[in-house]
């Protein structure tokens, strides 16, 4: 054959997520958008901040070679500059300066980088299930394998030993997602210092560098938990961030990477960073974008707006009598399926027009993700469907 074998396939092996979504889109198109409760992508409903169209409307009178241009490969200095500051101001003088900083077209984007960075053919990532689909893919084009370690059944906590027993000497680095998608659990402190303690100490046995990717979208969405500063609890950490979901601009896609200056190969990894964004293609971010960084990266998140959803929808489905694990950040309710088969489960939600994503997509059996970033109206309207839905299983 003459085309790339691999990304043919990853081409025939559609997302469930993008799946499920276009199957919404369609049935909308058939019945009407009210009568279809699709709760398949993690699409915000809240809008962007006004700061962000005034930012856009401010930029729009700037010189057309400004406004389109090329900006530096690592993005405006400014802009990176702002980004730095506002994680200095957040998580203290060390945190970061506008040379740590590398923009990016979203999250995709930075952690393609980041693998590419880090990784030689031959090495492993650790990905704590139920994880995020895509991260599979980013880590095999990267050239590593993908290893997956399941999360506490009960807690969604990271297993601390059962990742300790995962790592080899070919692990180069552990994934987190905090708060997490799909599960909404927010990783705490201690839980995330046992894991620093568990990755020194495998350094110390395999006499190898261990680091750890954590990645960050959903960092402004949480109710009242704590979202540690990774790199202030284990130092060879690097950050991916996008505002896809904090400034509601998933379409944009505006992000960046982070190397703390704390990484023991900070300069190193710095150039490395550069190198894989140059290697990937990935250079001079949205310059729209770069410049609305400047102007609203403080910007706060609507997270009552989520909060109000989320109290909808666990109040409405704890009532009918589905299990769940209570969310602490994200926009994602993780309810467990009332078989244990997920895509079963799944495929008799369809018949009630209930669209969530079964837990097979995450590396994790038994439960669905349902997005609840839709309108209030979409999840209270729903609950008559779940109600029927649970009656076909008494």
């Amino acid at each position: 054959m003459s085309i790339n074998e691999k990304s043919r396939a990853y081409g025939a092996q559609k997302s469930s997520i993008r799946e499920i979504s276009a199957y919404a889109a369609a049935r909308k198109a058939e019945i009407g958008a009210e009568r279809v409760y699709d709760f398949s992508l993690g699409n915000p409903s809240v809008p962007a901040p006004d700061a962000v169209r005034a930012s856009i409307e401010r930029s729009l009178a700037l010189p057309a070679s400004q406004l389109h241009g090329y900006t530096p490969a690592a993005g405006l200095p400014a802009a990176r500059e702002a980004v730095a500051a506002s994680l200095r101001r957040r998580f203290g003088d060390a945190a970061a300066e506008a040379g740590d900083i590398y923009l990016t077209c979203g999250a995709a984007a930075s952690l393609s980088i980041t693998f590419n960075a880090i990784v030689n053919p031959g090495d492993e990532v650790v990905v704590i299930a139920p994880y995020f689909p895509e991260y599979r893919v980013w880590i095999e084009t990267s050239g590593a394998t993908c290893v997956e370690v399941l999360a506490d059944q009960r807690t969604f906590q990271i297993d601390v030993d059962a990742l300790a027993a995962a790592l080899t000497e070919r692990t180069k680095a552990v994934v987190v997602n905090s708060p997490n998608n799909p599960v909404g659990s927010v990783y705490s402190r201690s839980n995330l210092t046992a894991l620093a303690q568990a990755l020194h100490e495998a350094e110390r046995r395999f006499g190898t560098a261990i680091y750890l990717v954590s990645d960050e979208p959903y960092r402004e969405i949480a109710y009242g938990a704590e979202v540690p500063w990774v790199p202030s609890l284990y130092d060879r950490t690097i950050v991916c961030y996008s505002y896809s979901k904090s400034l509601s601009l998933p379409g944009e896609r505006i992000g960046w990477v982070l190397v703390p200056p704390t990484n023991p190969e900070h300069d190193e990894l710095v150039l490395a960073v550069a190198g894989s964004g140059r290697k990937l293609g990935f250079v001079c971010a949205p310059a729209l974008f770069q410049r609305v960084l400047m102007d609203c990266v403080d910007c706060p998140s609507d997270v009552e707006a989520y909060a109000r959803n989320r109290r909808a929808l666990t109040e409405g489905l704890a009532r009918i009598g589905y299990e769940f694990i209570e969310p602490e950040g994200a926009f994602y309710l993780w309810v467990k399926a009332l078989e244990p088969d997920a895509e079963a489960f799944f495929e008799r939600a369809k018949g009630f027009e209930l669209l969530p994503v079964p837990s097979t997509s995450f590396g994790c059996p038994g439960w669905v993700r349902v997005g609840y970033c839709v309108s209030y109206e979409t999840i209270v309207s729903s609950l008559p469907a779940w109600e029927q839905l649970a009656a076909t299983y008494r």
